[in-house]
Order: C-alpha cells, then sequence, then structure tokens
C-alpha cells in the first residue's frame, strides 16, 4: 500500500467511524433535535460538537488501551448503565418541565446558552461509557488500525473521526432546522413533552437492565 492509499484508507474509514459513532438516534441525538427546534441551529449544533468531542475521547481511550478497557467495562458494566441511566432521567425529569416557548424568548438573552448547551452534551455523553463497545467494534469490523501505520496517521485517524461526527451533526441539525418552520409553538411544547418522555423511558429500561444484571452477578 502506497503513502497517498494508506492516507485514504485512514481518512474514508475515520470518517465513516465517526459519522457512524454519532448517527444512532440515542439519547443525544434527541436532544439535539430538541434543541434545534426549540433554540434554534446553532444550538443544535454546540449539542452535536459536544458530543463529537467526549466520543473522540472515547475513540482515543479505546485505539490506545482497547484490552484495558473491554475489561473494565465488562467488570463494571452494571453499575455504569445504572450511573448513566440515572444521569439520563434526572435530564429527562428537567427537559419535561421546560416551556419551549419559553426557553426561546430566555435564550435570546442568554450569551453563555451555547456554552451551556456545549457543556451539557459532553458531559452527558462522557457519562455512558458504554460507547466504547460501539467504537472498537467498528474498529475491528473496519480494520481501522493497521501495523504500518505510524504517529502521525494516528493522528489523521482521529481527525477523520471527528470530522464525520460534525459533518453528521452539520447535516442532521441543517435538515431539522429546515423542518423547523412547520411547527407551531404548540408543537414545540408537545414534541418537547415527548422527546424527554422517550429520553426517560430509556433511563428506565436502562436502570432496570443495569440492576438486572448486577443482581444476577
Amino acid at each position: 500500500m502506497t503513502a497517498i492509499e494508506l492516507l485514504l484508507y485512514i481518512i474514508i474509514r475515520g470518517l465513516l467511524i465517526g459519522i457512524l459513532v454519532s448517527a444512532p438516534m440515542g439519547p443525544i441525538g434527541v436532544l439535539c433535535i430538541q434543541r434545534t427546534l426549540n433554540k434554534g441551529r446553532l444550538s443544535g449544533l454546540a449539542t452535536g460538537i459536544g458530543a463529537s468531542l467526549s466520543d473522540i475521547l472515547y475513540s482515543m481511550i479505546a485505539g490506545f488501551g482497547l484490552s484495558i478497557t473491554v475489561d473494565f467495562i465488562e467488570q463494571n458494566q452494571a453499575p455504569l448503565q445504572i450511573v448513566g441511566s440515572l444521569v439520563l432521567a434526572g435530564f429527562a425529569i428537567y427537559l419535561y418541565r421546560q416551556n419551549p416557548v419559553r426557553n426561546i424568548r430566555k435564550n435570546l438573552n442568554r450569551q453563555n446558552s451555547f456554552a451551556q448547551d456545549f457543556a451539557s452534551s459532553f458531559l452527558l455523553t462522557l457519562s455512558n461509557p458504554l460507547i466504547l463497545f460501539l467504537i472498537i467494534g467498528l474498529y475491528a469490523r473496519l480494520n481501522f488500525f493497521l501495523p504500518e501505520m505510524r504517529p502521525g496517521h494516528y493522528i489523521i485517524a482521529y481527525l477523520s473521526i471527528i470530522t464525520g461526527a460534525f459533518i453528521w451533526w452539520f447535516t442532521i441539525t441543517f435538515i431539522i432546522n429546515k423542518f423547523r418552520s412547520r411547527f407551531s409553538l404548540r408543537s414545540l411544547w408537545l414534541i418537547n413533552r415527548g422527546i424527554s418522555t422517550i429520553i426517560l423511558l430509556m433511563s428506565l429500561i436502562g436502570i432496570g437492565t443495569g440492576l438486572y444484571k448486577y443482581l444476577m452477578l
């Protein structure tokens, strides 16, 4: 494989991994849509970027210490799932109590709202280390790391992953923002309630599954 072929190999697979890690419509994806609808595209994009930076941290952990990472997650899967689900439940209750119409007006005057959106999605994604299994599976499935790769190649690999994630969030917020014009203010309120309910259900299922695994140990 020539140097150019190796670079293309790394970049294409890195972009694909970044997209596939971000694309599943989990709590962060739902939250990104909710914020794009309620507060605009920049808020949704800030949410996606925060999640992307958390994902790249896990991608680097998975890349530099696969065996250690897998052992840690396997040994602590149930407690980690319970803690992550509790965080989601608290976030869902917070969202359910919010009024999207009032939030639209309030956030117009809140200068640090994008930073808060970024930080909350970063921490929420960081609280779910089980995403490591997805990342490790993608690494193995795509044969991402090759013996001939050098330190510079690893830098390009991780930059490609985060670029793929950015492409996904840029695209999804663009589409949702265009679709947003069809919603009334009451529709935003109903969507806010619906999304928070979905997240709460996800968290309850996660808590139940985690408790079951923990009790079966």
